[in-house]
């Protein structure tokens, strides 16, 4: 089993266990904000599991049916994911509206203080594990998880101070201001999490720093070859394709245009191990005078 498969498997544990937590909490005091935090853990936890269905099938090899791979399974779990933030997020919304019509006595507020405090801090300290791996493994479905953690943490944050404040001066009405206020939060969360991953459904490059590293190592190692132009690229998660043009003198023999393409896919993969290249050797009379000049 990869460590992505691994992790994401940890995610569904944790958030079974948060969501059991402030479920808890919410049973305890009957406060419509903690509610609203329990709801957001059961879509913690839906989204875990479709997270982790989605690693399996990117990891699968590429076939006949699918010769670029299966890597943006991902970007459709992290698109799913942020569909049922902003579910939660209205329903939290419906929920408060009504509360705030008829606001509730909160009853046992420090026991249910405590049990939230404890679910929140195990929900940082998984967050920030998502969030590290994620990076490192190249995941989207995992940096999406972990960026509604993260946004699941400062929402549970602004609940207990809220409710403090509603305890100390017994004004009812802030425990469904609060509630709201974090339907709004996890509203934007879902939107973030939406957009980030439809733009790598959308093939969108490369972030300007990695092509500039993939410009540079063109350029450095393609020696013997005269320029590189029509360069493209685009990524699907921890997969980056590359492809371009790459023009060598008319008498370049066949065998060494192609030890100048080794030279220049070895190097790129060695910065970025995940990579698909393809390059398409063209003679001089093609060149465009423009894109990566070869050093």
């Amino acid at each position: 089993m990869s460590s992505t498969s691994k992790i994401a498997i940890g995610s569904i544990l944790v958030g079974l266990v948060v969501l059991a937590l402030k479920t808890l909490a919410w049973r305890v005091t009957g406060s419509v904000a903690l509610m609203s935090d329990a709801l957001e853990s059961i879509v913690n936890v839906a989204t875990a599991i479709a997270a982790l269905a989605a690693i399996r099938v990117a990891q699968r090899p590429a076939d006949p049916g699918h010769p670029y791979g299966h890597h943006k399974a991902e970007f459709f779990s992290a698109v799913l994911e942020g569909v049922l933030i902003i579910s939660a997020a209205l329903l939290i919304l419906r929920e408060a509206w009504f509360a705030f019509q008829s606001p509730r006595v909160i009853a046992d507020v420090g026991l249910g203080m405590a049990i939230n405090i404890g679910a929140g801090i195990l929900n940082a300290g998984w967050c920030w594990v998502l969030l590290r791996q994620g990076q490192r493994l190249r995941s989207p479905a995992l940096l999406a998880d972990g960026r509604h953690l993260l946004s699941d943490v400062v929402s549970s944050g602004g609940v207990l101070l809220g409710l403090g404040l509603a305890t100390s001066t017994g004004w009812a009405i802030l425990d469904p201001l609060l509630a709201m206020l974090v339907g709004v939060n996890i509203l934007w969360s879902g939107w973030k999490v939406m957009t980030t991953s439809l733009s790598g459904l959308m093939d969108e490059a490369v972030p300007d720093t990695t092509l500039a590293v993939i410009r540079d190592i063109i350029s450095d190692k393609a020696s013997g070859a005269l320029e590189a132009h029509d360069l493209r690229t685009r990524h699907a998660g921890a997969v980056t394709f590359i492809d371009f043009h790459l023009v060598v003198d008319g008498q370049t023999t066949v065998a060494d245009a192609h030890d100048i393409c080794d030279r220049v896919e070895s190097s790129l993969k060695a910065r970025l191990p995940d990579a698909q290249i393809t390059i398409h050797v063209e003679p001089e009379h093609k060149a465009k005078h423009a894109g990566v000049l070869v050093i």
